[in-house]
Order: structure tokens, then C-alpha cells, then sequence
């Protein structure tokens, strides 16, 4: 199987590489900048009609949530119009799209999980180019899964893990939002929940297209995502602090977040017969490949 994933340095796309390099069945391309531009249209079809995937994994994204309220047109340049090239694109060859987007088309007043079929509403930049992007794709690609998630974390680039652990070796106390709800999610369980969608939208007579949720198990506050960070952490040697619990209007930020993100994953679970694991259970493993390759240094 042949898929092409759109970026190579995000947290998804790195957890993809590390998977996909053990499966010997499984040949991965990653298309990104300069050579492929998703605020370039010309960039894109030449590359994906070059390559010729089974599947594309439209991965690469704007993800300065507060920086897109100051530049909206290129959000929407890459998250709208780039991400309806690449689907259309993949259309060309006959390849299915398989789209990452976020619990920020929701303006997160529910008082219950969301599931795919609720009225969004996003109420910022990054979450209305987003959802662009999500009706762009249903448009130029029949043939699309869409998989919204939240909280993404991992080993890889800018993360909430790393901010924390970060934090924790020059502070005492750190304070964290404790009135937003979501579910920690780690890009390597989305990896993996991407890889088990591309294998049976190949292999198999699949005709249930369209939007999913893919989130870890068990929801959190951000106060209380911290405090597992760091029990895990301090258990093995590494930076911990305690939380200072505060709330949203205590932590002014440039976009609104949602105080609730989130997500039923039922669908994909049912679908697809995949499921992420209890949050706690991939932060550890989050932790742990951060934290003891640098007590092991010390030693």
C-alpha cells in the first residue's frame, strides 16, 4: 500500500514515520515544503499525480490557533483552499483522502461529549478554517474520512507534554485551566488509527465516508492532563511542580477556546473496530520517552 502523507515535521506526521517503518507492506511518502506548499496550489497536484497513492493522509495544517486571528487569509489559504487541492488532487488518481481536523469546529457549549452530527459552530480563526476545510474536502472528493481529535500531544514539536515538563524544571507551581474539558489525545494512537482506516479503505468494499471522532479515552480538564504529566514524571526521576488550578478568565488568550472539546469516538470504534487507549496509559508512554532517555544521561 502506497500513501502519501501532506507534511513531515508535525506530531502525526512523525508518528507516522516511526510506524510505518516497521511495516514492510506499507510504502510511505511524505510531501512537504518547499517542494509541496499547500498555500501554493501549483505545488500539489503535480506531486500527488506523480506519485500515485492508494491513500492520501492530509496531515499538514495551520496550527497557530491565536497567530490565524492576526492572519486569517493564510489560515484559510492553507486549511480551506489547501486542503480542497490536495483532496481533489487525490481524486484524480482514484485515491481516498483521509483528513485530520479538531475539536475547534465546535464552540464547546455541549454539556455532553460531541459527536459527528452536532451543529458546529467554531468561534475563531483556526476553527472556521478548519471546518472550510472539512466541507471543501466533501466536495472535491466523495471518497473521504475525516477524523477529528483534540489535546494532540507526543515526544515531537510544540506539545502541552512538553510545555509542562519544560515548565517543571525551572518552577515550583505551575498554574493550568482547570473549567476546559477534553480528551488527551496522543498523535501516536492517531498514527495508528490512521494507518487501520488507510488499510481498510484499500483492502477493503468500503462505503461508510465521511466525518469520525479519534480521541483518547476518559476526558480531563488541562489542570488535571498536568498533574498526570507530572506524577508520571516525578515517578521517574524527571521535572514535576505542582498545579495551581485556575480558570479560563484567569488565562486571557487572543482566540477563544472551547470549555468543552470533547469528542465520542463511537463511530470510528464501531467502523473501523479500533479504539484509543485510556489517556493515562499513552501519557505515560508520552513521559517515559521524554523523561528517561534524559535521567539515563544524567546517570
Amino acid at each position: 500500500m502506497k500513501v502519501l502523507v501532506t507534511g513531515r515535521e508535525g506530531q502525526v506526521a512523525r508518528c507516522l514515520a516511526a510506524r510505518a517503518a516497521d511495516q514492510r507492506d506499507l510504502e510511505t511518502i511524505f510531501a512537504a515544503r518547499p517542494e509541496f506548499d499547500l498555500a501554493r496550489p501549483e505545488t500539489i497536484a503535480p506531486l500527488i499525480r506523480a506519485v500515485r497513492p492508494d491513500v492520501v493522509v492530509s496531515a499538514a495544517a495551520y496550527t497557530a490557533v491565536d497567530q490565524a486571528e492576526d492572519e486569517p487569509e493564510l489560515a484559510f489559504a492553507v486549511n480551506g483552499a489547501g486542503a480542497r487541492d490536495v483532496a481533489k488532487a487525490a481524486a484524480s488518481v482514484g485515491a481516498p483522502v483521509i483528513h485530520l481536523s479538531t475539536d475547534y469546529v465546535f464552540d464547546g457549549t455541549l454539556d455532553r461529549p460531541y459527536r459527528e452530527d452536532d451543529p458546529t459552530g467554531p468561534q475563531g480563526v483556526y476553527g472556521a478554517s478548519k471546518l472550510a476545510g472539512e466541507r471543501a474536502i466533501a466536495e472535491a472528493n466523495p471518497n473521504h474520512v475525516i477524523m477529528r481529535t483534540a489535546w494532540v500531544y507526543s515526544p515531537f514539536g510544540k506539545n502541552f507534554v512538553k510545555t509542562m515538563l519544560r515548565l517543571a524544571e525551572t518552577r515550583d507551581e505551575v498554574s493550568v485551566v482547570a473549567d476546559q474539558w477534553g480528551n488527551p489525545t496522543s498523535a501516536g494512537d492517531i498514527a495508528e488509527a490512521v494507518l487501520v482506516a488507510a488499510r481498510r479503505l484499500v483492502n477493503d468494499d468500503f462505503d461508510a465516508w465521511g466525518i469520525y471522532h479519534f480521541a483518547g479515552e476518559g476526558e480531563a480538564s488541562w489542570a488535571d492532563f498536568a498533574e498526570e504529566i507530572f506524577h508520571v514524571s516525578g515517578e521517574r526521576g524527571g521535572p514535576r511542580a505542582n498545579v495551581r488550578r485556575i480558570g479560563t478568565a484567569d488565562y486571557p488568550t487572543k482566540a477563544r477556546r472551547p470549555a468543552n472539546s470533547r469528542l465520542d469516538s463511537s463511530r470510528f470504534r464501531r467502523v473501523f473496530a479500533h479504539a484509543a487507549p485510556r489517556w493515562q496509559q499513552s501519557v505515560l508512554s508520552a513521559v517515559e520517552s521524554l523523561v528517561l532517555p534524559i535521567e539515563k544521561a544524567r546517570s
